[in-house]
């Protein structure tokens, strides 16, 4: 198969998930969450809770909280939830969210080493991108695109080679690193190789998943390895 035409001016990308892959969120999505379940009359969410709730939006983590105390949503309910979420959430941010030990040292890395690096998450973007550049970090990626930059989002594989698309990269050499089950069928189903950090949000770990590699720490995410995982999905391709 040949990319040469298509991709002469595209750079290898990497393309990062947000919440529990490059920055620990999770004390201020719980503080946003339970926000909202007090509000609602409901018992407060504990931290084990909330690894079930997270991964795939505001939204869906306020119903899974919900239905785990049986409780049911109607429309209006869930408007004015995700509304109160929001507000506390992009009010307090970035609160107590920090990113997880060697992330910075790899992105430096990355960027030397002449890779684009992106941000596709299923946070909102103005969430993603305010995070970021509260930070101070957002300068760092090419494109950071959210749960509503386009009319799809992860698992659907369009949400990760649309945001390649975006930071001008080249999808035949790029490398999702992710720590949920949305993000590994995405890059599988986009025939790109993922990482999966093993420190996530995610109630089952990431070996069920069956990424191309898993990691515990940024420093193990090495340079080699990235090499070796385009070689092997190039060779794959051909």
């Amino acid at each position: 198969m040949s990319h040469s035409s298509a991709t002469t001016t595209a750079q290898p990308v990497i393309v990062f998930d947000l919440d529990g892959t490059l920055v620990d969120t999770a004390p201020d999505l719980l503080d946003s969450l339970n926000h909202c379940l007090i509000a609602g009359g409901l018992t407060p969410a504990d931290p084990v809770s909330l690894r079930k709730f997270v991964g795939s939006g505001a939204k869906v983590m306020i119903e899974r909280a919900y239905q785990a105390q049986n409780r049911q949503l109607t429309d209006e309910d869930m408007k004015q939830l995700f509304a109160l979420f929001m507000e506390h959430y992009n009010g307090n941010m970035p609160g107590k969210s920090a990113f997880y030990p060697g992330v910075l040292n790899s992105l430096d890395r990355l960027s030397a080493a002449g890779y684009v690096l992106a941000v596709c998450t299923n946070k909102f973007e103005i969430s993603a991108k305010a995070l970021l550049e509260r930070m101070g970090e957002a300068h760092r990626f090419a494109a950071i695109c959210g749960q509503d930059t386009f009319p799809y989002r992860k698992p659907d594989p369009r949400h990760l080679t649309d945001t390649i698309a975006q930071a001008k990269g080249d999808r035949y050499q790029a490398v999702m690193v992710g720590d949920s089950r949305a993000d590994i069928d995405a890059a599988k189903a986009a025939g790109i190789p993922v990482i999966a950090v093993d420190f996530g949000y995610t109630d089952l770990h990431v070996s069920h998943f069956e990424p191309s590699r898993i990691i515990s720490h940024f420093d193990e995410m090495t340079l080699d390895m990235i090499s070796d995982l385009l070689e092997a999905a190039k060779e794959a391709a051909e």
